[in-house]
């Protein structure tokens, strides 16, 4: 009777992950059941009271397993406890349930491609400063300077880049939290910034493992997951000792291949739009899920209905604009969708957002970027759950980016949402 039990709990979610000739270790990774710890069901008892409140707490009651969901998807990993682009947070990312991972692809001296979220981050992601290949980075560590009465004058800086090292070396750095202290003196204070909402418990010395490009393909095909790689702009110029912005464009594509990916798993994005042209010309059936991110920073940054129907026009088919775009309140102050959205649905776009869980604390209010053409709304924790639902119901979103899958994730398990 046991053992029929066990079969009966691990067997759907077995039959979820893709099949795959990989060694035993790739075989225990996919199969192994969604986890979504403490956080959503916390959020959903911080609810306001209401029908979705009630409905959310019937599935969270009733629900004996959770699944995967594309609907969910992994925003560097689960870099709101993990350092981001580490294969440690890729895999909490996808045990939380994220049915896509992301990896941001900058390149190396040596033009090889690896998942870092810019390709001058190395200084705030990663221990580069207390090695030796500190030495190579394009500005070195500056401390902090202050006047007399401890007013700071100069933040603390520094700049590594990508490209300022070789893949070999890039492989000997560990990740940590993406932050840094601009009050710091030494090298030590300025990596030690971490927000207070988030964590350094899994930040090394025996975790944080980088990644390449190529690697975390392999990892994403054990997972059993949907993969969507964003290419990140340089910081060098282009082309860079003979390596051209397409050539790098093709390059992210021609990984995919070689690791017999198929495209249908494969969401490839860029806030470049040539980049986001030439694979939908020149990439096959991989330019087909290819996504144009948006970079306003405000709602006066955002494109016009009529460009909007313009992308669509030269085959782009899916944008992706951060949250705020997407939202705005009514009369009464609840979230609806925004004119943005209903334009961008009304030119035949699909449409994925980022991000949640990025924001830190809500319930205090002034929430920042991704939230304000909608913040008066948001007065505690759970009307996390309002966001995502008008999300998924109203606007119709494919997909969210998420810090912390395990929040969307049981939304969409709740919801019936693939």
């Amino acid at each position: 009777m046991r053992l029929v039990l066990l079969l009966s709990l691990l067997l759907p979610v077995a039959c979820a992950a893709q099949p795959s000739a990989e060694p035993a270790e790739a075989k225990l990774l996919g199969a192994l059941p969604v986890q979504l710890g403490p956080r959503p069901f916390f959020l959903v008892d911080d609810m306001q009271d209401g029908a979705l409140k009630r409905d959310l707490q019937r599935c969270a009651a009733t629900r004996p397993l959770y699944r995967p969901s594309q609907f969910s998807i992994g925003h560097r990993g689960a870099p709101m406890q993990f350092p981001e682009h580490t294969r440690e947070s890729y895999i909490a990312a996808a045990r939380m349930g994220a049915g896509v991972l992301e990896c941001d692809v900058a390149f190396t001296r040596d033009k090889a491609l690896v998942c870092r979220h810019a390709q001058d981050d190395l200084h705030t992601t990663t221990n580069i400063l207390a090695t030796p290949l500190a030495a190579k980075c394009t500005r070195p560590f500056t401390p902090a300077e202050f006047d007399a009465a401890g007013t700071l004058v100069r933040a603390a800086s520094a700049e590594c880049r990508t490209s300022d090292i070789t893949l070999a070396e890039f492989k000997t750095l560990r990740g940590k939290m993406d932050a840094f202290n601009p009050r710091a003196r030494t090298v030590t204070e300025y990596m030690a910034g971490t927000a207070n909402w988030r964590t350094d418990l899994y930040s090394g010395p025996s975790s944080g493992t980088l990644m390449t490009h190529a690697e975390s393909i392999e990892l994403f095909k054990q997972l059993g997951v949907d993969m969507t790689p964003e290419l990140k702009s340089p910081v060098v110029a282009m082309p860079f000792e003979g390596f051209s912005q397409q050539d790098y464009a093709q390059k992210l594509l021609d990984e995919y291949r070689a690791a017999r990916v198929p495209a249908r798993r494969v969401w490839p994005q860029s806030f470049n739009q040539a980049d986001v042209l030439y694979w939908v010309q020149r990439g096959g059936d991989y330019g087909r899920q290819a996504v144009f991110l948006d970079d306003a920073n405000t709602v006066a940054d955002l494109p016009s209905a009529a460009e909007l129907r313009n992308y669509r026009s030269q085959g782009i088919r899916i944008v992706a604009p951060p949250t705020f775009a997407l939202l705005a309140v009514d009369g009464q102050n609840r979230i609806m969708p925004s004119q943005y959205a209903r334009d961008a649905r009304a030119a035949g776009l699909q449409i994925i957002t980022w991000t949640l869980e990025r924001s830190g604390i809500l319930a205090d209010g002034n929430n920042g970027f991704y939230f304000q053409t909608f913040d008066s709304a948001i007065r505690r924790e759970g009307d996390v759950f309002e966001v995502i639902d008008v999300l998924a119901q109203d606007v119709g979103v494919l997909g969210i980016f998420t810090d912390w899958p395990a929040t969307v994730s049981f939304y969409a398990n709740c919801k019936g949402l693939r």
